[in-house]
């Protein structure tokens, strides 16, 4: 028996490092680990010995006769990556493994005092930076986020259809009381303390704070009422704060989503999702109400170039075929996209499009009938048409010759990337949306770091951050060996004192524990993995009380 991984690797190379038999890759040292989809176990030389499975921190890893309905193709994608001839293991040797020697990248001199570091951002790339320091230094590390929550993009990114991909916050948690910890959640840098600020109380500073924006369509109409971000959507059903009071109106029929990459299909799936599937996980209390009360029965994805070029990942298209009772259909409108799905090879993303109903997408919306999704390729919004009281339509482009057509429709989402924001006291980068850096380190600015989306653009998953973190925080340590970090003028007590006197409802780590209880108690009352606090004052006033919410009968 061998193991396989499936829809939820996370990339970040976990199992790499524990496989006996080096049948894991792409590896951290091969080119293609950079824009691999996710990771593959070669069959022949897997030996059975689970202990990537053990490592995992997604719950991504099966034995293939364990695998379910849904996840049977993982085995023939894991063997197919190894059509190729990866390389085989090494025979030789008690462990079968080929080591090369021991390097200590990430780690100072015995005798080199502790780092006092910074990390402004509790998402994955700030914690995998948290957790190098903590793990290959004795460095002091304080945790910083304007939410008054940990958890950044896996608290209010992943999709609560994924819960295997949240488990990768129970990894970065368990830092969140390390000894070595402080943490100061609900300060924002430029608003309660500069940048200024920050460094000179710590050695160094790194700032994790992603990209929170999203990019425009800029066409006519965009500013209508229902015509929404998706990374604005998926705020709101993951219960972000600033994004609770914003409510979606879902009393449309059909709704259309711009973009086709892995965001897209997230928003197109909850959209279409039964509701009581979505009861049982940690979907934001108000988003469950709305989708109970919806009447979306179709969602167009549009994407402006064909299905091979599609910017989703195979693993997400084949777990969109695996939705109960939504149909997956391609519309057929331009002959290209026939013919690409056709002609593509069995390794090719576009293979997954084989077999699936090829549908036109009429004006208005299909009556009655199952919940479905269309896949629109080759085609690009132009204009959104409605009015103060909302989108009654989108006109589209239509490859198959004609002019633009219109699509009825009540909501527009657009996913077509997101984009970093200005942090006060760095530079920036206006066409990229990132800080400009060398490795990690802000261009100009010495002791001041960048590590995650605002550091390389928002590309790559959860795990990417792993690659990225270890050289950021390599980077980090070589100016520290080099004497070339400022020297702070203050400590750590005198920026906890800093920081409260900025924000009195600063939550700290027991504070986070006690939300975390909360949000469980919630949700065993209700049989979900958690309910979540929906807004700062709940999570604030919870953080303080440090006991369990007692909610009435």
């Amino acid at each position: 028996m061998t193991y396989a991984i499936t829809q939820t690797c996370c990339n970040d190379a976990t199992c790499v490092a524990v496989c006996p038999v080096n049948c894991i890759h792409p590896t951290p040292e091969e080119r293609a680990f950079g824009s691999t989809e996710m990771l593959h176990i070669d069959p022949r030389a897997c030996i059975d010995c689970g202990a990537c499975s053990d490592a995992c921190p997604v719950d991504a890893i099966f034995p293939v006769d364990a695998l379910s309905a849904g996840q049977r193709e993982y085995a023939d994608i894991n063997a197919a990556y190894y059509e190729g001839g990866e390389p085989a293991p090494e025979t030789e040797g008690p462990n079968f493994h080929v080591w090369g020697e021991p390097v200590f990248e990430r780690s100072l001199p015995s005798d080199f005092g502790p780092l006092r570091v910074a990390v402004v951002g509790t998402g994955p790339a700030g914690m995998y930076a948290a957790q190098d320091l903590l793990l290959h230094t004795a460095a002091e590390v304080t945790l910083i986020d304007r939410l008054p929550v940990a958890g950044g993009l896996v608290r209010y990114g992943v999709a609560p259809d994924h819960p295997a991909t949240k488990k990768v916050g129970e990894t970065f948690s368990r830092f969140h009381s390390h000894p070595r910890v402080r943490m100061h959640l609900g300060i924002e840098v430029g608003r309660n303390v500069s940048a200024q600020e920050l460094s000179a109380h710590h050695d160094a500073v790194i700032y994790a704070v992603g990209a929170s924006t999203d990019r425009r369509l800029g066409v006519s109409g965009e500013e209508t009422p229902g015509c929404l971000s998706a990374t604005g959507f998926v705020a709101w059903y993951n219960a972000h704060p600033e994004a609770v009071a914003q409510g979606v109106d879902l009393s449309a029929e059909r709704v259309v989503v711009v973009g086709n990459g892995n965001v897209a299909l997230d928003v197109a799936r909850i959209l279409v999702a039964d509701p009581e599937a979505l009861a049982g996980t940690d979907i934001a209390a108000h988003a469950l109400d709305a989708l109970r009360a919806s009447r979306v029965r179709e969602v167009v994805v549009l994407g402006r170039r064909g299905p091979g070029d599609a910017a989703y990942t195979r693993s997400e298209l084949l777990a969109l075929k695996h939705v109960p009772g939504v149909e997956v259909v391609v519309d057929d409108h331009d002959p290209r996209t026939a013919a690409a799905i056709d002609a593509v090879g069995t390794r090719d993303r576009a293979a997954v499009l084989r077999g699936l109903a090829r549908v036109g997408t009429d004006a208005a919306p299909p009556v009655g009938g199952e919940r479905r999704i269309v896949l629109r390729f080759h085609s690009e919004a132009v204009e959104v048409l409605g009015g103060d009281s909302g989108v009654r339509s989108v006109r589209v482009t239509d490859g198959g010759g004609e002019g633009p057509v219109e699509l009825r429709a009540g909501l527009l989402l657009r996913a077509i990337g997101y984009r970093g924001l200005p942090v006060p006291g760095l530079p920036f980068d206006e066409a990229s949306g990132t800080v400009p850096h060398e490795g990690g380190r802000v261009a100009g600015l010495p002791g001041s770091y960048v590590v995650g989306w605002i550091k390389r653009g928002p590309s790559g998953g959860i795990g990417a951050n792993r690659t990225c973190a270890a050289e950021t925080v390599g980077t980090l340590l070589a100016d520290a060996v080099a004497g070339t970090l400022p020297a702070p003028t203050g400590d750590a007590k005198a920026f906890r004192r800093l920081a409260r006197q900025r924000n009195r409802r600063v939550v700290d780590a027991r504070g986070l524990a006690a939300i975390d209880r909360a949000e469980r108690d919630r949700g065993r009352r209700e049989g979900r993995p958690r309910v979540k606090l929906a807004t700062v004052e709940e999570l604030v006033a919870t953080a303080r009380s440090g006991r369990l919410l007692r909610l009435p009968r």
